[in-house]
């Protein structure tokens, strides 16, 4: 499907039944969601069908309850089954809870894995497949490839560039491309990470984990003091990267907006490149959350659709959250390219 002009769907992630209406009235036109069967469970004794432990719907009456709800809304829903790797038996699995998604009226799966990626075409001829960033699809020649099997949009990667997205678009225009818009940074490259994101009780991400650090120079001798110096400088740097890199410690404004990873700024570009549609992650969130992402998607889009420049646009979603301090910084930033200078 060739994409056509400026129409881009902004897709939002739901748990719970109950937060699709809300949702599509605020505005999203595309839905994901994860489903984790009691029987993959016990079958498999691990929890590794979508990435996610938490964040699930819990029945497949729930699944079909939130696909009808996603259409009656104007919208589509996608299912994710993007775990990098599985067994050949969990495909044969994973084949049958997608046949069961579609029956309900699910209109697209999300996929990282080439082997479920083959056994789905051939299981289910012609359904839509969505590949997932886990996939770390970065460059046309990839995208040509994924076309090939039978994908029909590609969800890159957390940290691939303006400028690289629009090369991937306008080389493969047969095919969609979705970028992330809001939330949930990731600290290394998500497509080559085997961990699981468990919640801070239970240890949360390894990549949250407070290690004590001890350095040491290969040739024997002692630290002098400009080394250990630079040394704690670049520990105090990476810490607070890691802070904003994790939505600012998760925090909210005094209006409760998120905080956290943001391509705001990036509409107007990501328009021209003609990408098809923007995505805000964090299925674990709280509904407010998502509410309150979706809306300031919602708004700065609009601005966008509605002609503004992209210098205004660019003000105005800055200007959203009302600290300018964060967003100078960059590390806030999906796409910081798109940072004016006299904002940092």
């Amino acid at each position: 499907m060739v994409n056509e002009g400026p129409l881009v769907n902004i897709v939002t992630p739901v748990s719970r039944v109950a937060e699709v209406e809300p949702l599509a009235a605020a505005g999203a036109s595309e839905f994901y969601c994860g489903i984790l069967p009691r029987l993959w469970v016990d079958n498999f004794k691990t929890a590794n069908a979508n990435r996610r432990i938490f964040g699930n719907l819990e029945s497949y009456e729930d699944l079909g309850t939130a696909v009808r709800l996603a259409h009656e809304g104007g919208g589509r829903m996608s299912l994710v089954l993007n775990a990098q790797h599985y067994t050949a038996q969990q495909i044969v699995a994973l084949a049958d809870i997608a046949r069961r998604f579609r029956d309900l009226g699910g209109d697209a799966l999300i996929v990282g894995d080439i082997g479920l990626i083959m056994a789905l075409v051939e299981a289910l001829p012609g359904y839509r497949l969505h590949l997932s960033s886990v996939a770390s699809c970065r460059n046309s020649e990839a995208a040509r490839f994924y076309l090939d099997l039978g994908v029909r949009r590609i969800i890159l990667p957390r940290d691939v560039s303006i400028a690289e997205a629009t090369a991937m678009a306008k080389a493969t225009p047969e095919i969609e491309f979705e970028v992330f818009m809001q939330n949930d940074g990731c600290v290394f490259e998500e497509g080559v990470c085997h961990t699981i994101h468990l919640p801070g009780k239970l240890g949360g991400p390894i990549c949250l984990d407070n290690y004590e650090t001890r350095y040491y120079r290969r040739d024997g001798r002692a630290l002098n003091g400009d080394e250990e110096r630079r040394l704690q400088e670049n520990e105090v740097a990476y810490k607070k990267w890691l802070w904003y890199r994790f939505s600012n410690g998760f925090s909210l404004t005094p209006q409760g907006l998120p905080w956290g990873p943001c391509g705001l700024c990036a509409i107007p570009a990501l328009l021209s490149a003609g990408i098809a549609a923007i995505k805000i992650a964090g299925r674990e969130g709280a509904t407010a959350r998502k509410l309150a992402s979706l809306g300031m998607v919602r708004q700065t889009l609009d601005r966008a659709l509605a002609g503004e420049d992209s210098a205004a646009v660019g003000e105005f979603a800055r200007g959203l959250r009302n600290s300018p301090e964060h967003c100078a910084t960059g590390h806030m930033c999906y796409y910081p390219e798109v940072v004016p200078e006299s904002a940092a």
